[in-house]
């Protein structure tokens, strides 16, 4: 199936995901001028961007559950006015604590509702089966765009203006999320997609049976990892580089490069999980990461090898979502998508959590990130070998006659 024959829900969500996710990857460069008004550590900013993480997780499952009952245009809309009023609250925010409930709780809820697992969930139900990795690839990949045009958009409006207004301008963008949710669909249920699994097949049936299959939770332990690498570089690699003595618009295009090359990764392993073994794929992606991660932190720290490692690490930054969902998907079918890969990604959010946290943590006490970078390098060769004992057969259930 060509890219320009998909439904148009595919490409409604990546128009969310283009907003959701561009102003989420864009809270790195907030950290230190954050800090720096309310006179704290990076900890306390690492842990607020932590607490949204670990939030977005909690949320995660219940939210696709939702979705799954109740259709996701309503979600969505939802998500954006807690994302917007999340954004809008914390710019106005005169108690450093007040962004634990503002950046931290209310955003985390917006993530939770905007991002990957409601959009995928809902392109699940339209794409056929064979086609669904490259589906999610373009998807993803669309809306890493965001990532691209957001981050160089604030660090314009840092310079320009302030923190504070910035994070109002953020706060009107996401309110764009509501009107394309709007043109949103519930699949109908005559659909090839919508009958693909038993209808008699209850979610809770379908959680007791992803909870019994080992390559369920191998899933979650990969996926564990992706998240702990992606928030650590978001959060932590501007200041990182800053500690390097190079610029902020060099961090800022750093992670221009991480968006922009995340586009081309994400549909290329999206395309290679159609074409191959997903679970094969899986691993390779994780050995190049681990491959990029170790030779950054070993080379010189110089703009150019600032610039080579966004653009590196982006190949495979977000190459795990259409090969997570597609397992996912593969394996227990489209009807609770958002259900069971939310809870995956609730995993991952775990992994987010402790990326952003333990990484300002670690700094605040040696006062250097390289104990954390080699950590990564090892979380990324452990993801690449638990990928491959995985049984990605699509389950055998019964018929309603003989259940």
């Amino acid at each position: 199936m060509s890219i320009f024959r998909f439904p148009p829900l595919v490409w409604i969500g990546i128009a969310i995901l283009i907003i959701s996710l561009g102003v989420r990857q864009s809270f790195g460069i907030f950290m230190m001028p954050i800090s720096d008004h309310f006179g704290t550590g990076r900890e306390f900013f690492s842990l607020a961007i932590a607490l949204q993480n670990l939030l977005f997780g909690v949320y995660q499952p219940f939210v696709g559950m939702a979705a799954d009952k109740w259709g996701a245009k309503r979600i969505i809309s939802i998500g954006a006015v807690a994302y917007a009023l999340g954004l809008y609250l914390t710019s106005i925010a005169t108690l450093p604590s007040t962004l634990y409930f503002s950046l931290g709780a209310l955003v985390g809820l917006g993530l939770s509702a905007t991002s990957y697992v409601i959009i995928l969930g809902s392109v699940a139900k339209v794409v056929p089966a064979q086609h669904a990795a490259k589906a999610f690839g373009l998807t993803t990949a669309a809306g890493s765009f965001g990532m691209f045009a957001v981050i160089p958009g604030a660090q314009w409006l840092l310079a320009e203006f302030n923190w504070q207004q910035a994070l109002q301008v953020f706060a009107l963008l996401c309110t764009l999320m509501i009107a394309f949710a709007s043109f949103t669909r519930n699949t109908p249920s005559n659909s090839p997609q919508a009958q693909e699994n038993n209808d008699d097949f209850t979610l809770k049936q379908a959680l007791a049976e992803a909870f019994r299959h080992k390559g369920y939770w191998l899933i979650h332990a990969g996926f564990f990892v992706c998240g702990f690498h992606v928030m650590f570089i978001a959060t932590h690699l501007p200041s990182y580089l800053a500690d390097k003595h190079l610029s902020a618009q060099v961090a800022a295009m750093a992670l221009a490069y991480v968006g922009i090359f995340n586009i081309f990764g994400s549909y290329f392993w999206g395309v290679m999980g159609d074409k191959f073994n997903k679970r094969h794929v899986m691993s390779a992606l994780y050995l190049v990461r681990t491959i990029v991660i170790a030779g950054f932190v070993t080379l010189p720290i110089t703009e150019g090898t600032a610039s080579l490692f966004g653009a590196a690490i982006g190949f495979c930054w977000l190459g795990t979502v259409p090969l997570t969902s597609g397992l996912v998907r593969q394996i227990f079918g489209a009807k609770y998508l958002s259900t069971l890969y939310g809870l995956v990604f609730f995993t991952h959010q775990l992994g987010s959590f402790l990326g952003a946290w333990v990484g300002g943590r670690i700094y605040d006490h040696y006062g250097s990130y390289d104990p954390i970078w080699w950590s990564t390098v090892a979380l990324a060769f452990i993801a690449a070998l638990i990928h491959l004992p995985i049984n990605d057969k699509p389950v055998v259930r019964p018929t309603p006659a003989l259940a």
